[in-house]
């Protein structure tokens, strides 16, 4: 297993706020960053090319990726403080969240053994950042490797519907694979199911958009597919870091591919297996997604 998979976006501190709490528990995270730990879990090689500042929620993260064992790079950035997201908890364990962001990474060196390069989240919307990471996203498939990314969908950052959408729509035009939960698609495009609106973004040009669905399961659309699973039945500590779960299961599967899949059966496949990984992090408090010995014996029960 030697196809790498760079992932570039934020790395910060998820500030866990239970509903009836008095107090917030400090954890690092981040989109992009749980994605890497995803794909390091599932032993698969993943760089992550993240920035974060010299205070101490930076710290925090220091520590918690060095931890990890996955490859970091720190890039050089303008922002001197690391992004805090206050996430609320409700009592069913979905999280709503509020930010305290800054996103300007100078540089985004890719490894040059890198196959498919990742992105998402508040990376491609945070300006000054976002207009270096869409280009990092254009030249990375002109030299012909796959582009992956996950709208992660922060309205919180950017409240207005069509600037957020014509930045989705941006990104989607330079992505191979788009990822998507059906509360993005339903912010994004009011009113349109979940299948409708994710064919809309795979016409601004990717080959697969995949939509998580929650407890009803997941769905992807391609050229000539539309392909639907269900998700496995399990008690749901928090949702915490399940979408970045599913797509660390979606990279490792397009790397290991050469692309995003082909075919009615291998992508069901695919998705039945995102769904599994999904599954087991919610079971668990906080973004922990499974390793591959643990998915494998999930799916074998």
């Amino acid at each position: 297993m030697t196809a790498r998979v760079t992932v570039i976006g934020e790395a910060l501190v998820d500030l866990l706020w239970p509903a009836g709490a008095r107090e917030a528990r400090a954890v690092a995270g981040g989109s992009p960053a749980n994605v890497a730990v995803g794909l390091h879990r599932l032993e698969r090689p993943a760089t992550l090319l993240t920035a974060w500042g010299e205070d101490p929620p930076g710290e925090l993260v220091r520590e918690h990726l060095a931890a990890t064992g996955v490859d970091v790079r720190r890039v050089a950035s303008g922002a001197e403080r690391t992004m805090v997201a206050l996430a609320y908890l409700g009592g069913d364990g979905v999280a709503s969240y509020d930010f305290l962001a800054a996103w300007d990474p100078r540089e985004l060196p890719v490894p040059a053994d890198t196959a498919v390069v990742h992105t998402g989240s508040l990376a491609v919307v945070l300006e000054p950042g976002a207009a270096r990471v869409l280009d990092a996203c254009r030249a990375q498939r002109r030299q012909g490797r796959a582009v992956a990314a996950d709208l992660n969908v922060r309205p919180a950052v950017q409240p207005d519907r069509d600037a957020y959408r014509a930045a989705c729509a941006r990104l989607a035009a330079e992505a191979d694979v788009l990822k998507a939960s059906d509360e993005d698609l339903a912010w994004l495009y009011p009113g349109r199911a979940p299948a409708e609106a994710a064919r809309a973004l795979l016409d601004a040009g990717p080959r697969l958009v995949a939509v998580t669905l929650g407890a009803a399961g997941a769905l992807a659309v391609t050229a000539g597919e539309e392909v639907r699973v269900p998700a496995p039945a399990v008690e749901v500590a928090d949702t915490v870091g399940a979408g970045d779960t599913f797509q660390a299961a979606l990279l490792d599967a397009v790397a290991a591919a050469g692309g995003p899949p082909q075919g009615r059966e291998a992508l069901a496949a695919v998705l039945a297996r995102c769904a599994a990984a999904a599954a087991i992090t919610c079971t668990r408090v906080g973004a922990d997604p499974p390793t591959r010995a643990e998915l494998e014996a999930f799916d074998r029960a």
